[in-house]
């Protein structure tokens, strides 16, 4: 349990300073508005396996109580193995093909294709996991602070391994 514990708290960590990345948008106190041009991609937290790339688009996913949108785009056949997050997470594909299923057990045979548009809710501490059809790029909008703990701690990536 505590190697566990320590998996969470670290990709806590390592996901909020990955928030100091730069965010698209307006100016300071502004409403955000960006053109797909703006976007700044930056490879993705250590929570992630290495390939995937990451955006702030709005708000600090860092920060508890506070709305955010990120983007999250995945080389072909990149895995997301199964995990949760503390609060809901909404997802919109915007590009290629994501493949998602529900649970603590990865099944591909149980996965659902969305195409650009596609729409998906798992509610907080729900076990999902998803796999991109292509390069796959996806909008995530939720209530921070955003953290992922895998269900099987050897899932998550070698970055986020305490080291003895």
């Amino acid at each position: 349990m505590r190697h566990h514990q320590t998996i969470v708290v670290a990709s806590f960590v390592a996901i909020a300073a990955s928030f100091s990345l730069p965010r698209m948008g307006a100016a300071q106190g502004a409403a955000p508005v960006a053109t797909p041009q703006d976007v700044q991609w930056s490879p993705a937290p250590p929570v992630f396996q290495p390939g995937a790339q990451f955006a702030v688009v709005q708000g600090d996913p860092s920060k508890a109580g506070e709305e955010f949108t990120v983007r999250l785009r995945f080389p072909n056949g990149y895995k997301v193995q199964p995990h949760t997050h503390p609060t809901a997470e909404h997802v919109t594909v915007l590009a290629g093909t994501f493949l998602v299923g529900m649970g603590s057990t990865f099944d591909a045979t149980k996965m659902i294709a969305l195409a650009p548009g596609g729409f998906v809710t798992a509610p907080a501490e729900h076990a999902h996991y998803a796999q991109a059809r292509g390069e796959t790029v996806v909008q995530i909008h939720a209530i921070g602070p955003f953290a992922l703990t895998y269900v099987n701690p050897a899932d998550a990536p070698v970055a986020m391994k305490p080291k003895r």
